[in-house]
């Protein structure tokens, strides 16, 4: 009987937050299949079931390819810089022995991340400047002028920079979660490796690999979903531009929505996204608790 109440007070106290995941998540989440298959004027209030027109038109529609194209690029440089070489530079800086160096360097690589998207995608904007920009004037200073262009200004170079600016202000938050998974592991593991003579490299990928796997998917789900979800970046930075180059799934749904007022086919994108994120997460989760049991 005391169990059943201690059951029910905890039921009581989760109430709460239940009902309002459930009011400002999933019922929102419901209704957009229903108005992806509906053609939507919001502002008439307009609303005709259309079926799978709007999911057929994404199929004939080469913006969203490119789109979806780039939101791929950026996953893939996202797996790169922000769970490999955030993995690696963790590591590094772990190793190092002198505390203040160490904590020196974790603060450094972290403060980028403690910018905002915004912030950061107008600093790059400056940098990527043709004429009096950082980048362009730096490259004129060690001879390199041929190299100098308008970054942001050609379609070749435009989605390269937004994406370069992101992996740099994302990857101290990524170097310091994957260093908190490194200091959970016990340091009598390297201790005895030292001592058995194994080189640094080989106790990373012996020991650190192996006992950060966790962390290392749960970065992959929030690396990929992250990649997605892209917004600020592209709009801070070239709203899509030049000719569309930059359009990801998440600027590309806005336009759609709330320039062209064609919210049916913004609801369809939205669903794309939902069930890429959705299906890339399961699938890394399956992996992921498939390599524990191995192990």
């Amino acid at each position: 009987m005391h169990s059943r109440l201690s059951k029910a007070g905890g039921l009581l106290w989760l109430a709460p937050a239940i009902l309002i995941l459930i009011g400002f998540v999933y019922v929102p989440l419901i209704q957009n299949f229903g108005f992806a298959a509906s053609e939507w004027d919001i502002y008439s209030g307009t609303n005709e079931f259309v079926g799978t027109r709007n999911f057929e038109l994404l199929l004939d529609d080469p913006i969203f390819w490119r789109s979806l194209g780039n939101n791929l690029l950026y996953a893939l440089v996202s797996i790169v810089f922000q769970v490999g070489a955030a993995l690696v530079i963790a590591a590094l800086v772990e190793s190092v022995r002198n505390r203040r160096t160490r904590n020196a360097l974790r603060t450094i690589y972290f403060i980028p991340s403690a910018i905002s998207i915004t912030v950061s995608g107008l600093l790059f904007y400056f940098i990527y400047e043709p004429n009096i920009g950082m980048l362009n004037s730096f490259l004129d200073s060690v001879g390199l002028h041929a190299l100098a262009q308008p970054w942001l200004g050609q379609e070749s170079t435009a989605m390269l920079g937004i994406i370069a600016m992101s992996q740099w202000q994302g990857f101290g938050y990524s170097a310091l979660l994957f260093t908190v998974a490194i200091q959970r592991i016990p340091s009598e593991l390297y201790e005895a490796a030292q001592l058995d003579g194994i080189g640094g490299v080989r106790r990373f990928f012996t020991i650190t690999v192996p006992l950060v796997r966790e962390m290392s998917g749960l970065m992959m789900i929030v690396t990929i979903s992250g990649a997605f979800q892209v917004f600020n970046e592209v709009m801070v930075m070239t709203t899509g531009g030049p000719n569309n180059s930059t359009q990801v799934l998440g600027t590309w749904l806005y336009r759609n929505g709330f320039v062209r007022n064609d919210f049916g086919y913004a609801a369809a994108i939205a669903v794309v996204i939902f069930v890429l994120s959705l299906g890339i997460g399961l699938l890394q989760l399956w992996y992921t608790k498939k390599r524990r049991v191995e192990v």
